[in-house]
C-alpha cells in the first residue's frame, strides 16, 4: 500500500482551517489500514484518506474522516465522476464506514471516484446535532479534496446512502434550503442527484411505526421536537429540481418500503424527478451485502446515475 502523509498545518479540527481554495492533505491511514484488508474486489484500488475539519468544538480523529477511492488507469483532469457514499447503521456508532469498504471499490471498479464518509455517531460522541454537523462538514470538504485530485469531476456528483445513510443523504441533496442558523446550513457543496437505499426517508410516518432509532437520534418524538423534523426529515424536505431514487427491498421488516413510497409520490406531486425502486426479496441487508445479486442492481443504479449525470 502506497504510504500517506501525515496532515500537517493548521489543526483538523478548527473549522477555519480549510476553505475553497486549499487542497486537502492526506493523512496518516491509522485504523484505516485494517479497515483496507476487507476489500473484496478484482482489482487494488487503493484509498486515500482525509481528516475534515469539523464546525463543532471537537473532532475524534478516529471517526471525522472520508476514504477516497479512485478508479484504477490514467488520470485526466475533471473527467472522473464521483459518487459520495454514506453508511447507514441506525445512527448508532455500532456500524462504520469500513463496512462500505467493498462497495466504495466496486464502484470505483466501474470508472466512479468514491468519497466514503465517516461520522460521529450515537454511542460514541454522535447524536444531535452533531452527527449531522459531521456529515455536513465532511461534504463541505469536498472541494478541497477535489483540488488534491483533480481528475476528479464535481459538475454532477451523486450522493447515495444506505438505511440511516439514505437519509441523511436526502438532507445533504437539500442543505441549501435550511435556515442560516439550522445544523448544516449555507453549504459549500451540493449534490447534482440522490439516492437513497432502505432510508427512513418519511421520518415521522416511520416514528409512527415504531422506529425507535430515529427518536434515538433526534433526541425525541416529533411532538416533542418538531423543529427537529423539519431540518432533517427528507420529505418535509423536498426539492423539486434535485434528481431522487428511493431504492426499497420489498422484504424490508426494518425500514418498510412505504416510507420510500411516502417519498416518491410527494416529491413527483411537487414536480420533481423522483423514482422509486422495489427489489424482489431483498431485505434491509441484502441491498448492500457484496456478492449478493441484489447489490448488484444497487451498484447499476448508482453507476447508471453517475454516468448520465457525466453526459449530460
Amino acid at each position: 500500500m502506497t504510504a500517506l502523509l501525515l496532515l500537517t498545518g493548521c489543526s483538523a479540527g478548527d473549522p477555519t482551517a480549510a476553505d475553497d481554495t486549499t487542497a486537502a492533505v492526506a493523512a496518516d491511514p491509522g485504523q484505516a489500514a485494517d479497515d483496507f484488508t476487507k476489500i473484496e474486489a478484482s482489482t487494488n484500488v487503493e484509498p486515500i484518506r482525509y481528516q475534515y475539519p469539523t464546525t463543532t468544538a471537537d473532532r475524534d480523529n478516529d471517526q471525522n474522516w472520508v476514504d477516497l477511492f479512485l478508479p484504477p488507469g490514467e488520470r485526466v483532469d475533471n473527467a472522473t465522476p464521483l459518487v459520495v457514499l454514506i453508511h447507514g447503521g441506525a445512527w448508532k456508532s455500532e456500524i462504520g464506514a469500513d463496512s462500505f469498504v467493498t462497495f466504495a471499490q466496486r464502484l470505483a471498479e466501474r470508472g466512479m471516484a468514491v468519497y466514503n464518509v465517516e461520522y460521529r455517531r450515537v454511542g460514541a460522541g454522535g447524536g444531535w446535532p452533531t452527527t449531522f454537523a459531521d456529515v455536513a462538514a465532511a461534504l463541505d470538504y469536498i472541494p478541497n479534496v477535489q483540488r488534491a485530485n483533480p481528475s476528479v469531476n464535481l459538475d454532477d456528483v451523486v450522493v447515495a446512502g444506505h438505511s440511516a445513510g439514505g437519509q441523511l443523504s436526502m438532507w445533504a441533496g437539500t442543505r441549501h434550503n435550511l435556515k442560516d442558523n439550522e445544523v448544516g446550513a449555507k453549504p459549500k457543496f451540493r449534490p447534482s442527484q440522490v439516492i437513497s437505499i432502505s432510508g427512513p426517508v418519511d421520518m415521522v410516518t416511520a416514528v409512527e411505526m415504531g422506529d425507535k432509532a430515529i427518536v434515538g437520534a433526534l433526541g425525541g418524538t416529533p411532538d416533542d421536537i418538531p423543529e427537529r423534523y423539519a431540518m432533517v426529515d427528507p420529505i418535509q424536505n423536498i426539492d423539486p429540481s434535485i434528481p431522487t431514487i428511493a431504492i426499497n427491498g420489498d422484504a424490508d421488516r426494518t425500514v418498510p418500503a412505504v416510507l420510500g413510497q411516502n417519498y416518491v409520490a410527494a416529491a413527483k406531486k411537487r414536480g420533481g424527478r423522483s423514482t422509486f425502486v422495489m427489489i424482489p426479496g431483498a431485505n434491509h441487508v441484502s441491498l448492500v451485502t457484496p456478492n449478493n445479486p441484489q447489490f448488484m442492481t444497487v451498484l447499476e443504479t448508482i453507476s447508471r446515475a453517475s454516468h448520465s449525470a457525466q453526459r449530460r
